[in-house]
């Protein structure tokens, strides 16, 4: 048994060696076309890493050659395949600026937009990697308006207006959470104003009702009526566009008691 064991430890040994050797042999080698092949035997197997490192290699010795375009978009697709996006997307940048009308460039493109999309931060941090992105995908869909990328171009512009559409929103609810409701009031309404088809539309109208009330509850009797009047407008607005809200009921109280300060 102990010889077995021994026996399967140096088998290993011996092909860790041999694997090495061989990945050496390559990455120190003269012959262009061998270099060529063996990259692509990495990448087809799945390692990566050991593919980008030849692919890197092989660009100065393959440049302008029949292999250039192909040398430069797998390098692309290796670090794409490893997750390093930052680097990929720098690839494919690079890739479509050099190769223009390449086989591969409308799926160099569309990698690069992945990239950028993958490189994205949620809704609370710095969005200008969005807008990148959704720049990027609006080109894209302008150059190709028939690309078999079309659905998954949408579904990223879609994913990628929610995070700012809730940016924008939380960013105005928070005057309300601070109870400071003519700021949200007025924040939330330019919300809309910036883009009325907010993906959190019902939402923002709901607050600007409820800051509404709430303005017009906390405010001296004297002033009372006259907010409670544009809360009353703002509880239409809300209506007109959303009945059947589950808000519905307790935008009907605070109407309601908006009507009897009113009325006195």
């Amino acid at each position: 048994m102990k010889y077995i064991k021994t026996a399967i430890v140096a088998a290993i040994i011996v092909l860790a060696a041999s694997c090495k050797s061989e990945y050496e042999a390559l990455r120190n080698s003269t012959d262009v076309m061998e270099q060529y092949r063996g990259a692509f035997r990495y990448y087809n197997a799945g390692k990566y890493l050991k593919a980008a490192d030849l692919f890197d290699q092989l660009l100065l010795a393959t440049s302008g050659t029949p292999q250039d375009d192909t040398v430069q978009f797998y390098l692309g697709m290796s670090n794409f395949k490893l997750g390093d996006y930052v680097i990929a997307e720098a690839n494919f940048d690079r890739f479509v600026s050099v190769f223009p009308r390449s086989t591969f460039t409308e799926e160099a493109k569309y990698l690069r937009i992945e990239c950028l999309y993958r490189t994205t931060y949620r809704y609370e941090l710095d969005q200008l990697p969005t807008y990148k992105a959704m720049s990027a995908i609006n080109v894209f869909l302008y150059e190709y308006p028939n690309t078999k990328y079309l659905k998954q171009m949408r579904d990223m512009l879609v994913d990628l207006q929610e995070r700012l559409d809730r940016k924008s929103f939380e960013s105005a609810k928070l005057y309300y959470t601070i109870e400071d409701y003519k700021a949200a009031a007025y924040a939330l309404k330019n919300v809309l104003k910036d883009n009325y088809e907010n993906q959190y539309k019902e939402e923002i109208m709901y607050y600007i009702v409820a800051a509404n009330y709430q303005y017009a509850l906390n405010s001296v009797p004297d002033r009372q009526k006259e907010r409670f009047l544009v809360l009353v407008d703002e509880y239409y607005n809300f209506i007109s566009e959303f009945p059947e809200s589950k808000r519905r009921k307790e935008l009907d109280g605070m109407f309601e008691k908006a009507q009897s300060y009113i009325k006195n």
